[in-house]
């Protein structure tokens, strides 16, 4: 009996030749059942100073949703502890992402079982075991899903974890990975008559959501598919900002509490423009190349310093804005709304380019290039 081996070359093909292009295949997003106008909720938590109720009514923000406790006997909201606060973050922001997941899969034409790597985000709780393994469990993912959970980051995360699935994707071609943002950001409010959380209280939402990636086989042939290729990412840190944007425990509240400096939009309109001209010059383009921008809706004054500095008209940023108009600021997820009011508007053409963009705590610039 004669046996014939493979020659060499057929044994272990090279890594360059094993991977993939990947591309966003699938989106969805989720919020918590309850919405409320910023007016309602100034009447709900009794503000009547009158530079709060500026903050709540000149964002930009019409709505939001936000689980809030219940009124007691009198009326009165009670104070949350911080162990009730991790309690409502593990409830919906395990519901929320549920739904995200499967309206994202749902929209690529996948299912639960075909999911291969899964990428959860959060930064407005914490679990352990963490969001991707209840995820699994809860959705009947198979056991043996690759997954990572991203904790801590901000509302940057969404592209942090959209860097680390597309490299997975790209190394299996064909295979499945999901990434999920998901803020239940009602479990990370302290609510007092301060102006710091003043600025907090009047800008977070809760919202997930989540994109499914698929990288094309290196041998696939060229031409249209569903979904724009994910070309690369460039990433920018403002060291001299680390405490500008911090999540960090207040003694006097016995919890966590978020902290937002006022000149936030002015450090990131100064520093966008560099981060997104070196993501553009390592494919050789230029801005005017970009036909569309998914940009995080950190808030108005930071959405305007971003357009400005990048001449940027606001028909450029509409989808950002309409996110931040009818969600307020939903953290890390925030692109991915965005990303899905420009997938339902159908304008996007073959050949198009592009930018995402989130910032967040570090202070940190997040961007990411995209072709469809």
């Amino acid at each position: 009996m004669t046996i014939t081996l493979p020659a060499p070359e057929e044994l272990v093909a090279p890594a360059a030749s094993r991977t993939g292009v990947p591309r966003i295949v699938g989106a969805g997003t989720a919020t918590t059942e309850n919405s409320y106008s910023q007016r309602e909720l100034l009447d709900i938590l009794g503000v009547t100073d009158p530079r709060v109720r500026s903050v709540f009514l000149n964002g930009a923000i019409e709505r939001r949703h936000l689980v809030l406790p219940p009124p007691d006997a009198a009326g009165d909201r009670p104070v949350e502890t911080q162990g009730e606060l991790l309690a409502k973050h593990r409830t919906h922001a395990l519901a929320m992402g549920t739904n995200a997941v499967r309206a994202c899969l749902e929209n690529a034409g996948l299912g639960p079982a075909d999911v291969d790597y899964l990428c959860c985000v959060t930064t407005t709780g914490f679990l352990c075991p963490g969001l991707s393994a209840h995820l699994v469990r809860d959705m009947g993912l198979r056991p043996g899903v690759g997954r990572v959970d991203v904790v801590g980051m901000g509302c940057n995360a969404g592209l942090n974890a959209l860097n680390t699935a597309a490299g997975w994707a790209a190394g299996n071609p064909g295979k499945v990975a999901v990434v999920l943002c998901t803020e239940a950001c009602s479990a990370a409010y302290v609510v007092d008559d301060t102006m710091r959380t003043a600025v907090v209280n009047g800008l977070f939402g809760d919202g997930a959501g989540a994109v499914a990636l698929i990288a094309d086989p290196p041998e696939a042939a060229a031409g249209p598919a569903p979904g724009p290729r994910v070309l690369g990412f460039a990433s920018h840190l403002i060291g001299d900002a680390i405490d500008a944007m911090r999540y960090d425990w207040d003694d006097a509240q016995g919890k966590f509490s978020f902290y937002l400096h006022p000149d936030i939009p002015y450090v990131v309109g100064a520093n966008v423009e560099h981060v997104v001209d070196r993501l553009l010059g390592g494919a050789g383009l230029r801005r005017s190349d970009i036909r569309h921008w998914l940009v995080h809706s950190g808030g108005k004054k930071v959405i305007d310093a971003v357009r400005v500095n990048l001449g940027l008209t606001r028909h450029q940023v509409r989808h950002t804005i309409g996110v931040l108009r009818d969600y307020g600021n939903v953290s890390s997820a925030s692109v991915w709304f965005s990303y899905e009011r420009l997938l339902d508007e159908g304008v996007t053409s073959p050949g198009e380019y592009g930018v995402l963009m989130t910032m967040g705590p570090g202070s940190t610039i997040e961007t990411a290039l995209v072709q469809w």
